[in-house]
């Protein structure tokens, strides 16, 4: 099995290159990782006490972004290394000022693997959900590093958990520690004899709750929503914005809405404005004179969307049609209940919150739009709706005491 993983892995890397020929991400990919032992050994003096911290992308990196900062300001004593697997989130977080450097991970080979380690030496290393590199796992687990998963979720139709999984198992003997999201993540690992494991919750509540904190005014969103209802599209794909024209075409005037789109590339913003027509404004058209005159504001820069959501009423959180749903906890926080397509089953907080009754799953226009109306129309069962959201939100924060809680203790 070790043998097959290993070849998968090059023919991964033998991928990526080739598509890099034609695909700006695989060239990113590629790129961002040329010369990387020589720029890694550059970054640290000899005697640095090393804390690792590693996101596939920019959902892992938020969701670990709480822990980062709070070891940072506990254990000041060391430096900080961050690495992503995926361009979306080096490229966004590249000069995140909380970490002493920022890299790509290199591909899970062995000698790539032992190479990295005998560079950095981390005393530390944090692995934010579920990034399981097996070679990097192996060289961890030989330096005795002391290593933990961070927010781990975990599902029976892993590798881990099948009759076949012994050797998949063995890469899990390298954490220390197991911090995990549910129960049920904590039941498996211990049917497969892991007995270090706790669940602490998901960091990402410590993170929205932060974020929520600093969120900034932005004074053309009063202007806009005008004391009207307002419903804030977050992280939209083109189903998504399909679903939100088709209810608007039924509901003008009931409210007026604001469009996130997850991509905002000239071809999809054009999509949205063929899709809206006249009656779209992009924001950065907006001023206090014609914001007045349109019912739907279009967000055509990022870096908006966590503070646009304390101006909304309810959100319509993008991804559902697709491989999955976008983060709504930042719409949460803030007390807007939440719709979403129906794709959100590997989500353990929509499922969560879809039992409170605080999220809707949707199918299509028609859904939407009877959750919508049900909610505006009842100014009171809005109201309950808005305490069921910022109430979950607050009772699931504190992942990140915890951790540190406990290693404070492992000193």
């Amino acid at each position: 099995m070790k043998h097959l993983y290993t070849l998968g892995i090059y023919f991964y890397g033998l991928g990526i290159r080739l598509a890099s020929l034609f695909n700006e991400k695989a060239r990113l990919w590629i790129n961002g990782r040329k010369r990387w032992a020589s720029r890694l050994e550059k970054a640290f003096l000899p005697n640095d006490k090393i804390a690792w911290f590693h996101a596939a992308s920019l959902g892992e990196f938020e969701q670990g972004r709480p822990l980062i900062e709070a070891f940072r300001q506990e254990f000041p004593q060391y430096k900080i290394l961050l690495t992503f697997f995926s361009p979306s989130g080096y490229e966004i977080r590249k000069n995140y000022a909380q970490a002493d450097y920022i890299c790509y991970l290199p591909l899970d080979t062995p000698a790539n693997a032992k190479k990295f380690l005998q560079i950095v030496k981390p005393d530390y290393a944090f692995f934010i959900k579920y990034e399981f590199w097996f070679h990097f796992l192996k060289e961890l687990k030989t330096r005795n590093t002391k290593t933990f998963l961070v927010s781990g979720i975990f599902r029976p139709s892993q590798h881990f958990f099948k009759s076949w999984g012994n050797w998949f198992r063995e890469g899990l003997q390298a954490f220390t520690h197991f911090f995990v999201q549910t129960k049920t993540a904590e039941n498996l690992l211990k049917s497969i004899e892991f007995r270090n494991v706790s669940v602490s919750g998901d960091t990402r509540f410590d993170r929205v709750l932060s974020i929520a904190a600093q969120a900034k005014d932005i004074p053309l969103m009063d202007e806009f929503k005008d004391d009207k209802k307002l419903i804030i599209v977050g992280s939209s794909w083109p189903e998504d914005e399909k679903i939100i024209q088709k209810f608007w075409e039924a509901n003008k005037g009931i409210c007026k809405i604001v469009v996130a789109p997850h991509e905002i590339a000239p071809s999809h913003l054009a999509q949205i404005q063929a899709l809206f027509g006249s009656e779209m404004l992009f924001y950065s058209k907006a001023n206090t004179e014609n914001i007045h005159s349109c019912e739907i504001l279009v967000i055509d820069s990022i870096g908006m969307l966590s503070s646009l959501y304390k101006y909304g009423d309810m959100a319509l959180i993008g991804g559902g049609f697709g491989k999955g749903i976008h983060n709504i906890l930042e719409a949460a926080t803030f007390g807007l209940p939440v719709c979403f397509g129906p794709n959100f089953g590997k989500f353990e907080e929509a499922k969560a919150l879809v039992a409170q009754q605080g999220a809707f799953p949707i199918q299509n226009a028609q859904d939407f739009q009877n959750i919508v109306v049900n909610l505006f129309e009842n100014s009171t069962h809005l109201e309950q709706t808005k305490t069921i959201c910022k109430k979950f939100v607050q009772e699931n924060a504190g992942a990140t005491k915890a951790i540190l809680d406990f290693l404070h203790l492992l000193r």
